[in-house]
């Protein structure tokens, strides 16, 4: 069943992509209610746009939005985290739980510009997160309880599965499931143009580039196989994909990948400190 929401009073700083995705989301799945619910934007005609499109109250004023709040969602640009935490911190209080997507922006962060002992949650959603295909990442702050874990498992759930990890592993979540997508696409896209290159339409060879790569990813997620197992499911001796496997292990495939994603890593890395 998941926490319970329904009776919360959620303000959403920052209503942009991702912010504007996950909200737009629970409202739609009945999460949150709408008289219970505001937002914040930059601009006043965005917020009036907002407001008539998800029909909760959207304004400017950060301040007013926390100030009544059972759980803040910030989804707020990384550089100005510290910015608006300040803003709020007159009515920020220590039994609000605080929930945020900012990439790279530690917990501590959080607390410190907050000047409580207040519950921070840190989630790294993807953007697969808008189809309810995604997967996010979270991590508690030094305040926080399995309860509020549980209420933020529950918030993230409508973009599809959660993980709970320590904030240690965060960058690397960052690098793997956050960065991911776009690795994804790239394979995607070559299997497509190779599909083109011996002779299929653009438009049947992405489909099945598509679906394959949904399909493989489905069947290690319900399987719980070692994808190397799998792998080996399919590669029949002297068969054609053992030909394609020596050709992809020939061109560093495997080793590109891991080295990009610990590229991704180090970039979190000095984000965060710079944050």
């Amino acid at each position: 069943m998941g926490f319970d929401l329904s009776g919360k009073r959620v303000a959403v700083l920052g209503a942009g992509k991702m912010g504007g995705i996950l909200l737009k989301a629970m409202l739609e799945k009945g999460l949150l209610l709408p008289a219970s619910t505001c937002a914040t934007v930059h601009h006043e005609e965005r917020a009036q746009a907002l407001s008539q499109k998800l029909g909760i109250s959207v304004g400017t004023d950060n301040v007013a939005a926390v100030r009544n709040a059972d759980i803040v969602l910030i989804g707020l640009k990384p550089q100005v985290v510290e910015e608006v935490m300040t803003e709020i911190r007159p009515v920020a209080t220590a039994r609000q739980l605080f929930i945020s997507v900012a990439a790279s922006v530690p917990t501590s962060h959080i607390e410190r510009a907050l000047g409580l002992d207040v519950p921070v949650i840190r989630a790294m959603p993807n953007t697969p997160c808008v189809l309810g295909a995604g997967i996010t990442a979270l991590c508690r702050g030094k305040f926080a309880t399995a309860e509020h874990l549980e209420a933020a498992s529950t918030m993230f759930k409508v973009g599809g599965r959660t993980v709970a990890v320590d904030e240690k592993h965060m960058d690397a979540v960052t690098a793997l499931s956050g960065s991911g997508p776009a690795y994804i696409y790239i394979i995607l896209e070559s299997l497509a143009e190779a599909g083109v290159k011996v002779g299929l339409p653009r438009d049947v060879a992405t489909l099945l580039a598509a679906q394959t790569t949904l399909g493989a990813a489905t069947v290690v997620l319900e399987t719980g196989d070692h994808p190397a197992l799998l792998k080996d499911a399919v590669t029949t001796p002297a068969g054609c994909t053992i030909d394609g496997i020596l050709e992809l292990e020939e061109g560093k495939l495997r080793v590109t990948l891991i080295k990009a994603v610990v590229k991704a890593a180090q970039r979190a890395k000095e984000l965060a400190f710079s944050s």
